[in-house]
């Protein structure tokens, strides 16, 4: 690996306490180095790298030497075990599925890297926990909405979910409220990269931190 990794559990500790994953799609390499660098600058307390990015793995790479550390870095839109290896080899601390893959929950487990796959139904949130899924991510989180939370949450109090997708800041105290652990974030945090203005991105972190905070009551 490109850096000593740190525990399982102190990487999920960091999420929960951060609640916020900034999930980056760029069109380039250059452009999800800024946008991360302007998450950072926020107060974000995680990056995902999606496989969605070209050169996506040399992104993390590059991130994981850069980083060191400041701020955890995951990839996304991992499909398969073989992508989740190179990831995390790279040095990608957790591992973001959209849909759960058990051979992808398998490798994770085995090397002791928090794997989040994600689920539209209780069904599909027993099935990824029941594979060692230490986050499920409601996804997709616009469909759903945090009333899908809430009420997975009644017969499964032990689920640790994370919404993806339709989280805004008009409404990510509901989904914090709903009993999300931590919320990922995409092109609502980041839409600030497509006119080159990563301060926008910056600002909208910390507001999206404070809203979280003010959700939390703290």
């Amino acid at each position: 690996m490109t850096f000593m990794p740190i525990a399982k559990i102190e990487v999920l500790r960091k999420i929960v306490a951060s609640g916020l994953v900034s999930v980056i799609r760029a069109e380039s390499h250059d452009q999800a180095e800024r946008i991360a660098d302007a998450c950072a600058q926020g107060g974000v307390g995680a990056v995902e790298i999606t496989y969605t990015v070209p050169r996506a793995t040399s992104v993390i790479e590059h991130l994981a030497k850069k980083f060191t550390g400041d701020i955890l870095l995951g990839a996304g839109t991992v499909l398969d075990s073989e992508t989740a290896r190179i990831a995390i080899l790279a040095g990608a601390q957790f591992v973001v599925s959209p849909s759960l893959n058990p051979e992808t929950a398998r490798l994770c487990n085995r090397y002791q890297i928090p794997y989040m796959p994600g689920a539209a139904t209780i069904g599909e949130v027993i099935a990824a926990m029941e594979c060692g899924a230490d986050i499920v991510k409601v996804f997709p989180g616009e469909l759903l909405g945090p009333a899908f939370v809430n009420s997975v949450k009644g017969p499964l109090p032990q689920a640790s979910l994370m919404p993806t997708g339709g989280v805004t800041l008009g409404n990510v105290a509901e989904w914090i409220k709903a009993g999300s652990v931590a919320v990922g974030v995409g092109s609502n945090l980041t839409v600030g990269a497509k006119t080159g203005d990563f301060s926008a991105i910056t600002q909208l972190a910390r507001q999206f931190a404070e809203k979280i905070k003010e959700a939390r009551g703290q």
